[in-house]
């Protein structure tokens, strides 16, 4: 029986037109910077607005106990026609294929993303309605979100899983030199977070050009720098037109 016969027979509904329910907004307007997992920088914070339809207080009773959050999100410049059940991680440096199932890459059947995030705070009385401020964000800003659930600790938290091919790439840390003339540009909470993205190296893992300058967008500004010896060295801030 195909799939869409036994849809029809057990009764199943598809979820077609889903649509999002709210945006994030953060300092990263670029993919590039965007941290490769939720809640490696954990300074880096995110604002969550939603959409007019959605901006109802009640749905946010008793959200305010739970320190964290799950995000079903859209990679919303990712979406193409086609897809392909094999991807090349970049932390595998681009050349090995693994199944897109078996990785967190954005270009999927329905490019979904889930992050886990903290929640900072329910703000029933936002500059648009309700909001959420959230950190630990792996989110550009913009992104739809489709949905907000939970995290429950006795269920959702597994210390024995497996991490499969992740468990061997180490979580390398550069040092970052950010001269105090450039980093005085952005707030205590904002430094904290720019150098946690670049200490991750945002870079392709098959970059390795100590001459070139990458810019990377953040908080109105272009944060350019080069990478050399496992220092990453800013090298200047262009102030971004609005």
């Amino acid at each position: 029986m195909n799939v869409c016969r036994l849809a029809g027979v057990c009764g199943i509904r598809y979820a077609e037109g889903m649509k999002a329910i709210a945006y994030i907004h953060t300092d990263l307007p670029t993919k590039f910077g965007v941290p490769r997992q939720c809640g490696l920088v954990k300074a880096l914070k995110g604002r969550i607005v939603f959409a007019a339809k959605y901006r109802e207080p009640e749905a946010l009773r008793g959200l305010e106990d739970f320190t964290h959050i799950w995000l079903i999100w859209q990679f919303s410049h990712a979406v193409r026609d086609e897809w392909s059940p094999t991807v090349r991680p970049p932390r595998l440096g681009g050349n090995i294929r693994m199944g897109v199932f078996a990785t967190r890459s954005p270009f999927r059947p329905n490019f979904l993303g889930l992050s886990c995030v903290r929640l900072e705070k329910v703000d029933l009385a936002g500059r648009e309605g309700p909001e959420l401020l959230v950190s630990g964000v792996d989110l550009m800003d913009g992104t739809p979100i489709f949905d907000i659930k939970p995290y429950v600790p006795y269920s959702d938290s597994h210390p024995e899983a497996q991490g499969g091919f992740t468990t061997r790439l180490a979580d390398r840390i550069l040092h970052v030199n950010f001269p105090d003339r450039w980093r005085r540009l952005f707030s205590a909470e904002q430094q904290e977070a720019v150098v946690g993205i670049l200490e991750r190296d945002p870079r392709p893992r098959y970059h390795n050009d100590p001459d070139r300058v990458y810019g990377m967008p953040f908080a109105g500004y272009d944060v350019r720098f080069r990478v050399q010896d496992g220092v990453v060295e800013v090298c200047e801030m262009v102030k971004l037109e609005k």
